[in-house]
C-alpha cells in the first residue's frame, strides 16, 4: 500500500501556477458573468424607465390638450350666451372682435348660418380639422339658425401643450379622430408614417397604452373621447442609443479595461513575489547550514507584501535579539525603579503633607462640636477660618496630584483666550493665605496688554509661585510680581529674597517631589510638586519658564507668554 502511495506522486503547483488558476477562476470568470448580468439589468431597468416615461408623457400631453379645449369651450359658452342677447349683426361683429382681442385660445370667430348642406354637427361642440389648410376649428350652436365657428391658435396650442417637453428628444404627435396630424413635437415624416401604421385599429379611451414591437423603442398612445384626439409618444432610436447602447458600451469597455488591469497587476505581483520567496528560501537554507551571518535581501516595491517584508526583517533581527532583550530589560528595571520611587514619594507626601490640614480640620471641628464649653463668636469665627484655610490648602494639594497624569500624558484640555494679567495677579495674591511677616507687591500696570493663556491654569501657576515665594522668603521681605514686553511676548517675574541655591540643585527643582530641604530637615510644608506642575502648565500654554538664584539672595522665576 505504501509503495502504491509513493508511486502516485501528487502534482504540486508552484505559486505562480496557483495564482494564475485562482486569477482565472476567482476574477476572470466572475467578471465576465458580472458583465453579462449588469448589462442585462441596466438594459431592463432603462427600458422600463423609457416605457414608464412614455406613458407619463402621453397622459400629460392628453391632460394639457383636454385643459386647453376645456378653456376654449368655456370661452365659447360665454361668447354664445352673449350673442343670444345681441340682436344687431353689427353689434355682434363688434363684440366678437373685442372678445378675440382677449381670447387665450382662438385667433378668429365666425358666425355661420345653418342650412341643409352644412357639414357641421348640430349637437354638441365638435373639433373639425381641415387637412388642406392645416387649421383646427371648434364649432358651437348659437341657436336654431346659426353656429359659432372659432379657429384655434395653433402656435398657442403648441405652446400650452408641449411647453414642459420642449427639451425632450421624444417625438410627440397629436392626431384627430381620423388619424390626421394636428400638431407635433420633433416631427419626422418617416417616423410619423411608421408610428401611425403601427397604431392598433381598436384604441382604448382615456388610458395610456404601450404599443409597437421594438422593446427598446416603446410607443405610447392616449386617446381622448372629448375632444376626439389621439396623442402618440415615440421613443426614437437616438434616445435608445443614448440611454441603452451607450451605457452598454461603457459597461463592457470598463469591465474589459478592469480585466486587463487586473491581469497585468497580478503578473507583476507574481513576478516580484516569486523572487522574494526565493530569497527567503536561500536565507533559511543558509541558516540551516550554520551560516548565521546570512541576511535576506528583498526586492521591495509596491508589489512586495507586508508579510514577506515582516518575515525578512524578523529573520535579520534574530542575531541581535538577545542583546536587544537585555537592553529592554534594563530599561524596564529603570522604569520600575522610578515608579517605585514615585510611589514612595507619593506615600511620603500624603502621609506628611495631608496629615497637618486634616489634623487641623479635625481638631477645630471637634472644638466647635463640644457641648461642655461655651465658645464666643470670635473663637467660632477663628475656628471656621482655620478650617476653611486648611480645606483650601488640602484642595490645592489634591488638585496638584490630579493634574500630574494630564501633564505627563499631554492630555491637558486648555481654553486659550486673552487674559487680563493685572486682574489675575491680584486675584491670585488674594487667594494665597499664611503670608505673615511678608509683603506682596504687584508692579504690573493696569493697562498692561492681555496675554494668551488658559485663565484658570494661569491662576493656578501664579498661586503656586506666590505661595512658594512666601514659604521660602525671609521674614519682613516683599514678594514682587512684575511684567514687561519683550519681542511680542509678555515677560512675567515672581521674585523674593531667599537663600542662594546652587545651579545643580536649581536645575532639579522642576522634577516631581523635589524640595530644597530634604525629609530630615524639612522646615516648610508642601508636596514638592509645585514647580513641576507650573512648568507643565506653562509649556502647555506655549510659554517658557526659568529659575534664577543670585548671590545677593534674590530668587526669580521668569515666565514668557505670547500676548493677545
Amino acid at each position: 500500500m505504501n509503495k502504491f502511495l509513493k508511486s502516485k506522486k501528487i502534482k504540486r503547483f508552484k505559486i505562480v501556477e496557483q495564482i494564475i488558476i485562482v486569477l482565472f477562476l476567482a476574477v476572470i470568470v466572475p467578471l465576465v458573468i458580472s458583465a453579462v448580468i449588469i448589462n442585462n439589468i441596466n438594459q431592463h431597468s432603462v427600458r422600463n424607465e423609457l416605457r414608464y416615461s412614455a406613458l407619463i408623457i402621453s397622459e400629460s400631453i392628453a391632460s394639457n390638450i383636454e385643459t386647453f379645449f376645456q378653456t376654449g369651450k368655456d370661452e365659447l359658452d360665454g361668447v354664445i350666451l352673449a350673442l343670444k342677447y345681441i340682436k344687431s349683426d353689427y353689434a355682434k361683429e363688434v363684440y366678437l372682435k373685442d372678445m378675440l382681442l382677449n381670447s387665450e385660445v382662438f385667433e378668429s370667430f365666425d358666425v355661420v348660418d345653418i342650412n341643409d348642406n352644412s357639414l357641421y354637427d348640430y349637437g354638441d361642440s365638435i373639433i373639425n380639422y381641415d387637412g388642406t389648410s392645416g387649421t383646427v376649428e371648434v364649432v358651437e350652436r348659437i341657436n336654431q339658425k346659426q353656429l359659432l365657428k372659432a379657429k384655434v391658435n395653433l402656435e398657442l396650442f403648441d405652446e400650452k401643450v408641449f411647453n414642459i417637453y420642449k427639451k425632450d428628444n421624444r417625438q410627440i404627435y397629436v392626431l384627430n379622430g381620423k388619424k390626421q396630424l394636428i400638431s407635433s413635437h420633433n416631427y419626422n415624416k418617416d417616423d410619423f408614417n411608421r408610428v401611425v401604421y403601427a397604431l392598433p385599429k381598436t384604441l382604448k379611451t382615456n388610458e395610456s397604452v404601450i404599443f409597437g414591437k421594438v422593446k427598446n423603442q416603446p410607443l405610447s398612445y392616449f386617446k381622448l373621447s372629448k375632444p376626439d384626439i389621439i396623442v402618440i409618444v415615440n421613443t426614437t432610436s437616438q434616445i435608445t442609443k443614448t440611454t441603452i447602447n451607450a451605457p452598454r458600451f461603457k459597461i463592457i469597455s470598463a469591465l474589459i479595461f478592469t480585466a486587463l488591469f487586473i491581469f497585468i497587476a497580478v503578473l507583476l505581483y507574481t513576478y516580484y513575489l516569486y523572487i522574494n520567496i526565493r530569497q527567503l528560501f536561500k536565507g533559511i537554507m543558509a541558516l540551516s547550514k550554520g551560516n548565521y551571518k546570512r541576511k535576506i535581501r528583498l526586492l521591495t516595491n509596491v508589489f512586495t507584501p507586508y508579510e514577506i517584508i515582516f518575515l525578512a526583517i524578523e529573520f535579520n533581527k534574530m542575531v541581535d535579539e538577545i542583546n536587544n532583550s537585555y537592553r529592554q530589560l534594563k530599561h524596564k528595571n529603570r522604569e520600575l525603579k522610578k515608579l517605585d520611587e514615585f510611589r514612595a514619594n507619593l506615600v511620603d507626601t500624603v502621609s506628611h503633607e495631608f496629615r497637618t490640614p486634616l489634623t487641623s480640620i479635625k481638631g477645630y471641628t471637634s472644638r466647635l462640636l463640644r457641648q461642655d464649653i461655651e465658645l464666643d463668636e470670635e473663637m467660632k469665627l477663628k475656628s471656621l477660618k482655620i478650617i476653611k484655610n486648611q480645606s483650601e490648602r488640602l484642595s490645592r494639594m489634591v488638585e496638584d496630584l490630579l493634574v500630574i497624569p494630564d501633564i505627563e500624558g499631554a492630555k491637558l484640555n486648555l481654553n486659550i483666550e486673552p487674559v487680563n494679567l493685572f486682574d489675575l495677579v491680584n486675584d491670585s495674591a488674594m487667594s494665597v493665605k499664611n503670608r505673615d511677616l511678608r509683603e506682596f507687591c504687584s508692579k504690573i500696570p493696569e493697562e498692561f496688554p492681555q496675554v494668551l493663556a488658559d485663565r484658570d491654569r494661569l491662576e493656578q501657576v501664579l498661586i503656586n509661585l506666590i505661595e512658594n515665594a512666601y514659604k521660602y522668603s525671609y521674614e519682613n521681605t516683599t514678594v514682587v510680581v512684575d511684567a514687561w514686553l519683550q519681542n511680542s511676548k509678555a515677560v512675567i517675574t515672581v521674585s523674593n529674597d531667599a537663600d542662594y541655591i546652587p545651579p545643580d540643585v536649581l536645575n532639579r527643582l522642576f522634577g516631581k517631589f523635589i524640595r530644597v530641604d530634604d525629609k530630615t530637615t524639612r522646615t516648610t510644608r508642601g508636596t514638592g510638586l509645585g514647580l513641576f506642575i507650573v512648568k507643565g502648565l506653562i509649556l502647555a500654554m506655549n510659554g517658557t519658564i526659568e529659575l534664577t538664584s543670585a548671590f545677593d539672595n534674590k530668587f526669580i522665576v521668569t515666565i514668557k507668554l505670547p500676548i493677545a
